[in-house]
């Protein structure tokens, strides 16, 4: 509902600003320039779509083999003492625990597939536990919260759109996103835990938490100590290693539970296909809505009455093109994707624009649609503070995600 709001208001607002232009300026380009990009960006985001099948049909194969491989299991037991901590109002040995681990765990392999069933009947279960049906427990926030900070492990999509749109290195944004993502999923902890009085000094979650923020801080810390023209270059040889790592250790673990680990890669090639296929329709229409708000000098309007902003503070505006993304995350996934691939588009895959784009979309997740889906699907009517810790964690993804550009691509 919300991405609908938002994709009339491109063309309201392109129409009213082109008659503007047109009775007030005399410009007779402007509607001439948005019907020609009406055009193009259709054609751009079929080209997008197609140009997606064969990579995201190696990454969805390589999935399904890690999936089956008991990755998802292995991540879950990896986390299972420290969501204890968290959600203490979930009995020891209730199934809700069981399936919110599995669930974190499928969205951090970015796992969308199975994540979402197994979310929602999380839901279901914690909702069982709750004793007022129309208002979200603490569990069910805490739940919530995590699933909106977008922590992914291996950002599946954006390097596969980074790939299609000509990046020299896709994965180069591993790292920095890694990092950015982290950050909002530790500030969605803190504050539900600070609203909830969950004590966050407790021995296992210092361990679980204080190693993670230690081990960012490392990677920070070493990063800030190289000159610029090497961290790309570590930064890319690094972000490769981990990630080959990874589809060896899928494959590896494939064939130590003895699947056929063929067969599992090709079942999950078939899920990849149908994915790039299906997209094309949400692709194009986000895509023409967002080229008609361009063509008709709205986005810049937008953009450069923030630089001016930003500049009169005396701060670098270099992070303020890739801001669209970031706006449009917390209220549209699709429509960040569309922000995130018009921004490559407009200023290259490798310009720091578009890998900032990048790492703002894959550092929190749409916390309006799941507020809406995950509540929604019990009931949920009053949501309490969970859409407030939602944004502050999305907040703190987008600054983690400016301050990691810089330090990477700047």
């Amino acid at each position: 509902m919300v991405l609908n709001y938002i994709w009339v208001a491109f063309f309201i607002i392109a129409f009213a600003v082109g008659l503007v232009r047109l009775l007030f300026l005399g410009d007779t380009a402007v509607f001439p320039e948005m019907m020609n990009s009406t055009f193009e960006m259709a054609k751009t985001g079929f080209e997008i779509s197609l140009g997606l099948t064969g990579v995201m049909t190696l990454w969805m194969g390589l999935m399904k083999v890690g999936e089956k491989g008991g990755v998802v299991n292995l991540l879950s037991k990896a986390v299972g003492p420290l969501f204890s901590r968290l959600f203490p109002e979930i009995p020891k040995g209730h199934p809700a625990s069981g399936s919110i681990m599995m669930n974190l765990a499928a969205n951090m392999l970015g796992l969308d597939n199975a994540a979402t069933p197994l979310g929602l009947k999380a839901m279901t279960q914690l909702q069982e536990l709750n004793r007022e049906k129309d208002t979200a427990s603490n569990a069910m926030i805490m739940f919530l919260v995590l699933n909106a900070s977008g922590l992914t492990i291996i950002p599946v999509s954006i390097m596969v759109f980074r790939a299609q749109l000509g990046a020299a290195d896709p994965s180069d944004v591993f790292i920095p996103i890694l990092i950015a993502t982290f950050c909002s999923t530790l500030t969605g902890i803190i504050a539900v835990s600070l609203m909830q009085r969950i004590n966050l000094f407790n021995r296992t979650i210092l361990v679980y938490l204080g190693s993670f923020t230690l081990f960012v801080a490392a990677i920070i810390w070493y990063f800030s100590t190289l000159p610029q023209e090497k961290v790309a270059v570590i930064s890319s040889v690094a972000g490769n290693l981990i990630l080959f790592t990874i589809i060896f250790a899928f494959i590896f673990l494939g064939l130590i539970k003895r699947i056929n680990v063929y067969e599992a890669f090709i079942d999950g090639a078939k899920d990849g296909f149908n994915i790039s296929i299906r997209i094309i329709p949400y692709l194009v229409a986000i895509l023409v809505g967002i080229g008609v708000f361009r063509a008709c000098g709205a986005m810049d309007f937008l953009t450069d009455g923030i630089r001016l902003g930003v500049g009169a503070l005396g701060f670098n505006t270099d992070f303020v093109e890739a801001l669209p993304t970031a706006f449009m995350k917390p209220l549209s996934g699709s429509g960040a994707r569309g922000m995130m691939v018009d921004t490559m588009k407009q200023f290259g895959a490798d310009s720091f624009a578009g890998r900032l784009s990048c790492v703002f979309q894959g550092a929190a997740d749409t916390t309006f649609y799941i507020v809406a889906v995950y509540f929604g699907s019990v009931g949920i009517k009053k949501t309490r503070y969970a859409i407030t810790a939602g944004l502050i964690a999305d907040l703190a993804g987008v600054i983690a995600a400016i301050f990691v550009a810089y330090l990477f691509f700047a």
